[in-house]
């Protein structure tokens, strides 16, 4: 028996060739198309301006991605909304929805599970099961906004998994979310977040996408980095550096450096004076990461004085620092925690 083909990560000119294998008519993509990404159907049922006999043919032939929202936790404090999704193989994933001024911003997992080993992540200690594909990236998007009746204006991929690690179906996911004829997200609205694999950087600045990078360092000399996340063993900072300014030169976007802070173990004044030696004259910006305690992890927040006396520190010397607004904080914050928990209730 043939596999079913996934028509929710096929880009348009895909579908174009899809249909017209079948023996359909070029305008059928358009319709189609319209059908999964702008009305976000769920099934071929809906699609009410195709015959019944095309619905039959592509329910035999092809399927639409559809993630199940399996819990949603609510923010008490500030109404920030956290999704597990069931995928059709029974894995689970997680999203979360912020609100702000500026609209809707979705947090999104692109793996299942992640294999980078980082000491203050839930969602890598149980290992990566598989990447996601681009549809189910997509999904958890289209799903968010059926439940809430809301459009998503912001995208980030900073969720479970690294998306340099499943850098082709994240980069397919990036063209059909941006798509104009699609949900049409503003590429200028969307953020990758990566652990630092240098060769996919590179590789991603030579697209010359108009999306913004967000470099997870937490360290700011090699020894430090190592001791928190395994990736540094594998690359340097400076040749991390190096292929982040390359990505600046070739796009013009402003990188924006992650630092989580662990107490006792990258917080002090002399580390924010190394982390100044590191970025200063580097058009940046410093995301301060006051960290989520994870049981497993045994990893202590910096206090809150703490925190704000390292982003002092580093405003002085000229480099732009911001602390991330804690959102959700009363519910699974970490990235994985939600889904752990119901791996252990299921096991």
């Amino acid at each position: 028996m043939e596999e079913k083909i996934d028509l929710k990560s096929m880009n348009k000119e895909e579908l174009t060739a899809y249909m017209l294998s079948i023996g359909e008519q070029k305008f059928r993509a358009s319709q189609l198309y319209e059908w999964i990404h702008v009305r976000q159907a769920r099934s071929f049922a809906e699609m009410t301006n195709l015959s019944k006999a095309l619905r039959e043919k592509l329910s035999a032939q092809a399927y639409l991605t559809c993630v199940e929202m399996a819990d949603v936790q609510i923010s008490a404090i500030d109404g920030t909304r956290k999704y597990l999704f069931a995928l059709e193989d029974g894995n689970m994933v997680e999203s979360v929805l912020m609100k702000y001024k500026f609209g809707n911003s979705v947090c999104i997992s692109s793996q299942v599970g992640c294999r980078m080993g980082c000491k203050f992540c839930a969602s890598t200690l149980d290992g990566l099961e598989r990447n996601l594909t681009p549809a189910e990236m997509l999904d958890q998007i289209y799903a968010i906004t059926l439940e809430t009746g809301e459009r998503v204006s912001h995208v980030v991929i900073m969720g479970s998994g690294e998306p340099m690690d499943n850098y082709d179906n994240v980069v397919k996911f990036l063209g059909l979310l941006t798509d104009e004829n699609g949900l049409h997200i503003s590429q200028r609205d969307v953020t990758v977040s990566t652990c630092g694999i240098v060769p996919k950087i590179k590789e991603l600045a030579k697209l010359r996408l108009q999306i913004n990078l967000a470099i997870s360092l937490h360290a700011p000399t090699d020894e430090k980095r190592k001791a928190l996340m395994p990736i540094a063993n594998s690359y340097t900072i400076k040749e991390l550096l190096d292929a982040v300014k390359e990505y600046f030169a070739i796009t013009g976007r402003r990188i924006t450096f992650e630092y989580s802070l662990v107490r006792g173990k990258n917080d002090s004044a002399e580390e924010a004076k190394e982390l100044i030696a590191l970025l200063k004259g580097f058009p940046c910006h410093v995301n301060l990461i006051p960290v989520n305690p994870v049981e497993e992890c045994g990893m202590r927040e910096t206090s809150r004085d703490g925190v704000v006396s390292f982003m002092q520190t580093l405003e002085k010397s000229g480099i732009h620092a911001t602390i991330r607004r804690e959102m959700g904080r009363d519910i699974d914050g970490a990235c994985g925690q939600l889904r752990r928990r119901h791996m252990k209730a299921d096991s």
